[in-house]
């Protein structure tokens, strides 16, 4: 029997006709299940509303009572007026099912004020074809809180990764990712078909089957059995998978943690885009420079002989040789001349083969079905002749180009069949000079003249070419330095940011978790550069560098360019450390600039009660402690289902009733949440909507025939007889021994 109060507010309601003492006697009395009132209990007459709300000390009841809307209904229409209608949640609609909604009224109970449908994508269901482990069982998933619970060994871990498998999402951890592939290679076995009933209500409701038959890869296709392009990962963005002891191992690296707040900056994947693209533009400039930088080197190494030579020739020109071989030297330049004609129509050649490459334009997008169901497909089909007099023109700019370079190809070649011919005949009078000469100077090699013009006319276009990188190696390094302002500007935004979400999840934590981002994690990077470019010992180095108050990449690349004096002032080096830094050159200072050092997530939680203040950085808490600091993260702030295995292992059970429950409570409205565990508080006071009892006969992955299977009726809520059984005899160990801890206990 339950026992529902009517009207309480009303004529004749509870509330009105008892007197004070004895209204409070019924109000409190422990078989008074529920009331109902004309509407929204805040909107109460002021007399009634502190009693309904559970605030007045002298009714104070030790559970709040279940207020529902019932009013009567004469005619369909009555179905809207407000104040009729209350949704009340049961796996089977019995009293006990009315009694469990009426015990949690919380979860269970919504009146028609409060009903706020939140859809969010969810798996809603699950099922495995093979004859291994979980043969061929299968199972409808609630869009709310769903627990796994069963003995040691009986399935429930291969559940959890059984989702994880078919949506192909990789564990976090080393440890979890051995697990993981240990459970598919031995429990689930080759050939295992698994298939996920995924549902979206983003842009619009549709439903998805994600299969995946072990050991290939995962598809995904309609319900009409098309298939789809989206990837497992597009269904279901933000879904957070977590393996036994995951979590407690994910506490170890903080760079992972900083993954965490990701939910809570929307506009961070952006940021993180244009910072990989920077790193590429500035890897791209470094390497320009490096190509110009190598070039002038070489220049300037053939160049500087240049001064030599021509001191040479002043000897030679001195002793009368210049005039006599004139012609010689004449010929020398000349030949250079039409060289240098030669090479001038290498960029044409270049600029010819690109403006042929850009023809035929691609206009795929401007086909009739490409456009057929765009309202203004009439307007946009204008943009064909648009493209097609284009292509034309970039066709006939072709031919004319490619027919002016063939015909200076051949002008010059014509200019040059003339000169050669012009060349022996002149030859042959610059032969008898150079004879006559060596005649009268038999103790000077008259022809290193010819030589020596012939290396200075080679050498000198190498001043134009060098004259040109040095303008390209200035136009390169401004560009480069405005690409270091917009990195170091994206840096410093990426850290704002992250560190902006840090403190908004503090503050949706409230007063148990508190996070902070540390600009500069692990430098590991630049170890690993100043092994790579510099060598030897660098520990000292690397030390000296980080543990300085002041550290800065832009503030040591500078340093290092100045040299080794800079260096030793700045941070502290020795000479001979200086020095090893110095002879890294540019190309280190270079790599320097576009080092990146990762995000560390640095948590705090709260040991204290509420309204008192005991924080302990993550480093100085437990192992369990720690878990639960990031699941009360994990359980902030998103519509995406969270998965997780056996999530007390790692938490201290304190924390589950005072930070997990409540959250999960709150939160599930919005989220689909899947567990598994030992732990009663989680489907008990979570007030599960699907609770699943599995479990399993041999041992799986022996050589026995192993198998595991959902309980039969024992599938459900705990308003379900076989459910609330089961929670007692595997969570609680039993009757007996829920009663002799409750005795013991004092309870």
């Amino acid at each position: 029997m339950l026992c529902v109060a009517a009207h309480v507010t009303q004529s004749k309601g509870l509330l009105t006709t008892l007197t004070a003492s004895r209204r409070a006697e019924v109000w409190k009395h422990s078989e008074l299940h529920a009331c109902s009132v004309p509407g929204d209990p805040n909107d109460s007459p002021p007399e009634f509303r502190s009693i309904l709300l559970n605030k007045e000390s002298a009714y104070n009841r030790e559970h709040t009572i279940a207020i529902l809307n019932a009013q009567d209904i004469k005619d369909p229409a009555d179905l809207s007026r407000p104040g009729t209608i209350t949704e009340i949640k049961m796996s089977v609609i019995t009293l006990e099912g009315l009694r469990q909604a009426f015990i949690d009224p919380e979860t269970r109970v919504r009146r028609g004020d409060q009903i706020r449908d939140q859809p969010h994508p969810e798996i809603a269901g699950i099922r495995w074809q093979s004859g291994g482990f979980l043969g061929d069982a299968e199972l409808a998933l609630n869009s709310n809180l769903n627990v796994f619970i069963g003995g040691r060994g009986a399935g429930k871990s291969t559940v959890i990764e059984s989702i994880r498998y078919a949506l192909d999402l990789p564990p976090l951890t080393e440890e979890a990712q051995a697990a993981h592939e240990g459970i598919v290679r031995r429990v689930l076995g080759t050939a295992t078909q698994i298939t996920l009933l995924v549902r979206v209500h983003s842009p619009a409701r549709r439903e998805y089957l994600v299969e995946r038959i072990v050991p290939n890869p995962p598809t995904v296709r309609d319900l009409e059995g098309e298939p789809s392009n989206l990837r497992p990962a597009d269904l279901l963005a933000g879904i957070e998978i977590y393996g036994q002891h995951e979590i407690a191992e994910l506490c170890r690296d903080r760079e992972k943690l900083t993954g965490l707040l990701r939910r809570f900056a929307p506009d961070e994947a952006p940021l993180r885009a244009r910072k990989s693209e920077l790193q590429m533009k500035l890897a791209k400039s470094r390497r320009q420079l490096g190509d110009v930088q190598r070039e002038l080197a070489q220049l300037h190494e053939r160049i500087q002989k240049l001064p030599a030579l021509e001191e040479m020739l002043k000897k030679f020109a001195s002793s009368g040789f210049e005039d006599r071989l004139k012609d010689q030297a004449w010929l020398i330049s000349e030949e250079r001349v039409l060289k240098t004609a030669r090479e001038r129509l290498d960029p044409v050649r270049e600029a010819s083969a690109i403006l042929g490459d850009l023809a035929p334009v691609d206009v795929a997008f401007l086909t009739d079905k490409a456009i057929e169901e765009l309202p203004a497909k009439g307007t946009l089909a204008r943009l064909r002749p648009i493209f097609a007099e284009l292509e034309k023109t970039l066709a006939r700019l072709t031919d004319e180009l490619s027919k002016a370079l063939a015909s200076a190809e051949a002008g010059i070649g014509q200019v040059h069949a003339d000169w050669q011919t012009q060349k022996e005949a002149r030859k042959a009078a610059t032969e008898k000079v150079l004879r006559d000469l060596q005649k009268s100077l038999p103790n000077v090699d008259v022809s290193e003249f010819g030589k020596l013009h012939q290396r200075i006319a080679d050498l000198l276009p190498l001043r134009e070419r060098q004259s040109k990188l040095q303008h390209e190696q200035q136009a390169l390094t401004n560009e480069r330095a405005k690409l270091l302002k917009e990195w170091e500007d994206t840096k410093a935004e990426h850290h704002r940011l992250l560190a902006k979400a840090a403190k908004k999840l503090s503050r949706e934590a409230g007063w148990r978790v508190r996070v902070t981002v540390d600009e500069g994690g692990k430098k590991d990077g630049l170890a690993k550069l100043l092994a790579d470019t510099i060598g030897g010992t660098i520990k000292p180095i690397y030390e000296r560098l980080t543990n300085d108050p002041g550290f800065s990449l832009p503030r040591i690349a500078a340093a290092c360019r100045e040299g080794s004096a800079k260096l030793m002032e700045e941070f502290g080096l020795t000479p001979t450390q200086a020095n090893r830094l110095c002879q890294g050159g540019e190309a280190l200072v270079l790599q320097l600039e576009e080092l990146d050092f990762p995000f560390e997530t640095r948590l705090e939680l709260n040991l204290g009660d509420e309204g008192r203040q005991e924080w302990r950085e993550l480093d100085a808490l437990s192992k369990g402690q720690k878990a639960t600091a990031v699941l009360l993260l994990l359980l902030l702030e998103s519509d995406a289902p969270l998965i997780v295995d056996q999530p007390e292992d790692d938490l201290d059970n304190r924390f589950i009733m005072e930070g997990v429950v409540p959250r999960i409570r709150e939160e599930k409205q919005r989220r689909q949440f899947i567990f598994a565990t030992h732990n009663a508080n989680i489907p008990v006071l979570g007030d599960a909507e699907l609770i699943a009892v599995l479990e399993a006969r041999g041992e799986p992955g022996s050589t026995s025939a192993a198998q595991a299977q959902f309980v039969e009726n024992a599938v459900g809520s705990i308003d379900n007889d076989t459910v609330r059984g089961a929670i007692g005899e595997i969570l609680e160990g039993g009757k007996t021994a829920f009663e002799t801890r409750r005795i013991k206990y004092g309870y």
